[in-house]
């Protein structure tokens, strides 16, 4: 059987990045495969083969990198065995064509592995995490047995759509799933990888309208009324709910990121994330208090004291906070008898359905935030002149 090591070769021109290729072997031929990853010497562990990752600023880089190349000599494995399979003679040669080949030996593990560091590489973090979630699920529902992107067809939808409902998944999560590998299916085939077999035709890719998780105007009367000054823990929850709500439903991971910087003239001006929208809201007294509590750390550039500074992997901090605060909401709607699963997210839908009670404009609230899709209503929102939205946010604030 063939065997590959992973070698570095690093650059003649001191000071620049080397390359990473791979060394197949076969019957004591030799061959090369090259790739496109480039990193210093000084990022090579060469005892163990691998990347140091480290924790330099280029670390989110060479952990993307690092992923790939072991996807990549997971491929490798697959199109040896599936050579050794044939009981045919081949050699070093057939085996890089093969996974040179644009046709041959490309697997969907592979090929969404790719797509997922893409996706790191360009910033889109929450994006590439949907996509992982869904590989990790398919790779769950195969057993970790690759599949060539040729061989993925209706029958076999089918059944990982019974696997996820097998599992407790509503419909609404096995569609995440499916729309995901649909788009991934989608772009294989501008690629021409295979040709179009519709995998998806007999399986559910819609949207089911869900319960909102909107809490009432009284209910976050009762929350902010809490005397939580010995649970700090669930203090801070608190505060973060109601800054989100403050801030007409700011999702949280605008609010970590929020900078000083972004607070000028009595304006908290910031971009999301997730759509890019420029947003400006007013300033309110309720918004200061909340920043006021927590002691400011002169170092670190953010207005909320969530991420921690200098902090090497924001992301993964911001994650692992939101999801303590979202246990912590639990605690708290079970303190303040609020029925509804507390989240972060609530404090959304329940600025939108505080607005619609308020009676402000469906053109300023688009119905509550009641579309099918979030990104309508961030359209209805964009037209409006921001004073508009400011206005209808006092009307809310004051009923508390």
């Amino acid at each position: 059987m063939a065997s590959v090591k992973v070698k570095f070769r690093p650059s003649t021109i001191e000071g620049k990045e080397g390359t990473i290729y791979y060394q197949i072997i076969q019957n004591r031929v030799i061959r090369q495969l090259k790739t496109d990853y480039r990193i210093f010497t000084d990022e090579w562990n060469e005892a163990g083969s691998c990347i140091i990752v480290g924790s330099s600023r280029r670390s989110n880089l060479l952990l993307s990198l690092q992923e790939r190349m072991e996807w990549d000599l997971k491929r490798l494995d697959m199109i040896i065995r599936q050579l050794d399979n044939r009981k045919a003679g081949y050699t070093a040669d057939d085996i890089v064509a093969s996974f040179q080949s644009n046709k041959e030996g490309q697997s969907l593990f592979n090929f969404m592995q790719g797509i997922i560091a893409r996706l790191k590489q360009m910033g889109k973090i929450r994006t590439a995490e949907n996509y992982s979630c869904t590989l990790k699920s398919f790779m769950q529902f195969r057993g970790d047995r690759d599949i060539l992107l040729s061989e993925i067809d209706s029958d076999l939808m089918q059944l990982y759509e019974a696997y996820l409902h097998g599992k407790g998944a509503v419909r609404n999560t096995s569609s995440f799933y499916m729309r995901i590998l649909r788009a991934v299916y989608n772009r294989a085939l501008e690629k021409e990888l295979m040709e179009q077999r519709n995998p998806f035709r007999h399986v559910y890719t819609g949207v089911d309208k869900t319960v909102k998780r909107a809490v009432p105007l009284s209910a976050i009367k009762r929350m902010k009324s809490l005397d939580l000054s010995l649970q700090p823990n669930l203090e801070f929850a608190r505060d973060m709910f109601l800054f989100s709500f403050y801030t007409r439903g700011m999702s949280f991971i605008d609010m970590a990121h929020l900078k000083k910087k972004d607070l000028q003239n009595g304006f908290l001006s910031y971009r999301r994330r997730k759509t890019g929208q420029q947003l400006v809201v007013r300033w309110e007294k309720c918004m200061q208090e909340i920043v006021g509590k927590y002691p400011e750390d002169s170092l670190s550039p953010y207005i909320l004291p969530v991420l921690k500074y200098p902090f090497k992997d924001t992301h993964k901090h911001y994650r692992s906070v939101m999801s303590g605060i979202n246990r912590n909401l639990k605690e708290i709607a079970r303190l303040a008898d609020i029925s509804v699963p507390l989240s972060m997210y609530c404090a959304r839908h329940s600025w939108a359905s505080a607005a619609k009670g308020k009676n402000i404009p469906i053109s300023v609230i688009s119905e509550g935030m009641g579309h099918d899709s979030e990104a309508t209503t961030q359209i209805y929102l964009a037209l409006l002149d921001n004073s508009v939205v400011d206005k209808a946010n006092a009307q809310i604030l004051k009923g508390l």
